[in-house]
Parts: C-alpha cells; structure tokens; sequence
C-alpha cells in the first residue's frame, strides 16, 4: 500500500537552494513485478513532478500560444539537461512503471477501467488530436497520488536505454491508440529523436 500522505505536495529546491517550478508529488517505493514477464523489482521512495515539463516550468512561456503545454521535441540529451536543471533526473522504466501502475499493477494509470476520451488524450475510433493538449486537461485519469497525464498526451523519456542507442519511453501520446498508454507497454525510440509526441517529467529521490 502507498503511504498515507502521499497527496502531500512536496516542498523542494532545484538542487540549487531556488524553489522549484515544479510541483512535486511523493510516491512511495516498494517491491512489485513489472512488464509483461513480471519481474520482480525494487523501487525507492520518489518525488515526482504531477505533469509533464510545460513552457511555463521553463519560464518559457513566450515561445509557445500556450504555457502549459507539454515541453516536447527534445532528444533524449536535452531531457536529461532539463530534468537537471529542475534539480530532477529522468526515471528509469521501471520507475515509471510503478509511479504508474503503483503496487497493485494497474492496467493504466486511474485503474483498470477501460479508456475513455475524458481520461486521456488518446486516438479512439471517433477521436482523433493533430498535436498535445494542455498538461492536466484529465484528472480523472489522475493516479492515486495525483499525477496527470502519465496516459497519452505525450510519451514520456526514461533513463534505460536499448540496444541500437536508443532509450524506452513510456505513456503514449496524443496519437496512441489506448493500448500503448498501458502501464505495462514499452515503446523505445533512438536517442536524438525529436518528436512532437514525446515530453519529459522529471522524478528525483524522496
């Protein structure tokens, strides 16, 4: 089980002594089984941002019609460098399943209900989106701690890297079908893509 005050929102710097822009949401660690074959793993205690980077985190806000659109079009050394500065660092796979999936191994990241348009931003039979939408635009599809859009919008980059020097991301974007927003699903794209559907949400240790 998650810990009890884990809709607590965290208090934290960049690792500079500044107040982060981000709000900061801590999941508890714990030992589960992930991915498909379900391996079991161990994930330590973690803050992590409620929603993807947006210009506005950036203070960026100028270059874009709107602030709190995702920040995406970043290759995987970008996302690295914009996680650090935010005093954070990029998630492992299996971090991000269980901020995720949580102990329970949740089908997606609100339970196991089958997706619907109004919990993310997903391309259904009769829906379909040309580019990301506003961070934070379905909190029903929140996670128990209150983390948004971990399901579409915009994939997420992690840490773990592949063969063929790419990295895995996680989450599925705006252009995904619902099945490649599953907890579970791996996707994996080579390291100096820049893609308009793939964003960054930066966790560091609790």
């Amino acid at each position: 089980m998650h810990s009890t005050d884990t809709t607590r929102t965290a208090n934290v710097d960049d690792g500079a002594g500044r107040a982060s822009p981000l709000r900061w949401l801590p999941v508890a660690g714990g030992s589960g089984r992930f991915g498909d074959a379900a391996r079991e793993r161990t994930v330590t205690d973690l803050l992590v941002a409620a929603t993807p980077l947006t210009y506005r985190h950036l203070n960026r806000a100028d270059e874009t019609a709107d602030p709190d659109l995702p920040v995406v079009e970043v290759d995987h050394a970008q996302a690295v460098r914009l996680a650090a500065d935010l005093g954070g660092r990029l998630p492992t796979s299996t971090e991000w399943e269980w901020i995720a999936g949580g102990r329970q191994r949740r089908t997606w990241p609100w339970g196991d209900d089958a997706w619907r348009p109004d919990l993310a931003r997903l391309r259904g039979t009769e829906v379909e989106h040309t580019r990301c939408g506003p961070v934070g635009a379905h909190p029903a599809g929140a996670t128990p701690e209150g983390l948004l859009d971990l399901a579409g919008n915009c994939w997420e980059w992690t840490s773990t890297p592949t063969m063929g020097h790419g990295y895995v991301i996680r989450g599925g974007s705006y252009a995904s079908p619902p099945l490649y927003a599953r907890c579970t699903f791996l996707n994996a794209v080579h390291a100096e893509c820049r893609s308009a559907g793939i964003g960054v949400r930066p966790v560091r240790p609790a």
